[in-house]
């Protein structure tokens, strides 16, 4: 769901998914992304993750409003909750986020380095972003760093 332009000239987007009850899930799971521009051009971005006994976490970014800042913020607020779930564990860091055209197709790439006791690794994640490409930016930082954080749970 995406609200439009209000005439005072801010958004706000927010994005629920649907609650799961499959326990057996072994990712950080997206459950809800919102947006909000203020007239001054001041942004926030919230993003909530959820694991699989309904621990859940929470990131957010502030910043001034611009197009590829907009990108940074959400990919940032989505790292903080990642990192959160981390416990430390993990430190990562927003490389890049950068939405371009491919294939006929809009899409979000981000890039995340990952440093940990072992040495360090750069991430990338990528999410088509013809609806929201907000919502992308956060999607590409799930997708980047699942594989790392299922290692990091213990997960097979």
């Amino acid at each position: 769901m995406t609200t439009p332009l209000f005439a005072d000239k801010s958004v706000s987007t927010s994005h629920t998914t649907p609650s799961n009850t499959d326990t057996r899930r072994e990712r950080l799971r997206f459950t809800a992304f919102k947006f909000t521009r203020s007239p001054a051009a001041y942004c926030t971005a919230d993003v909530d993750l959820e694991w699989v006994d309904g621990e859940r976490y929470h990131g957010r970014a502030e910043g001034v409003a611009s197009p590829t800042g907009d990108l940074r913020l959400s990919a940032e607020a989505a790292l903080r909750a990642i990192s959160i779930f981390a416990r430390g564990e993990i430190a990562f860091e927003l490389i890049g986020v950068k939405a371009l055209r491919a294939f006929d197709a809009n899409v979000v790439i981000v890039s995340v380095l990952a440093r940990r006791a072992g040495g360090e690794a750069r991430l990338l994640g990528c999410h088509l972003a013809d609806e929201d490409s907000l919502r992308s930016a956060v999607l590409a930082t799930l997708q980047a760093t699942n594989r790392l954080l299922v290692t990091l749970a213990g997960q097979p």
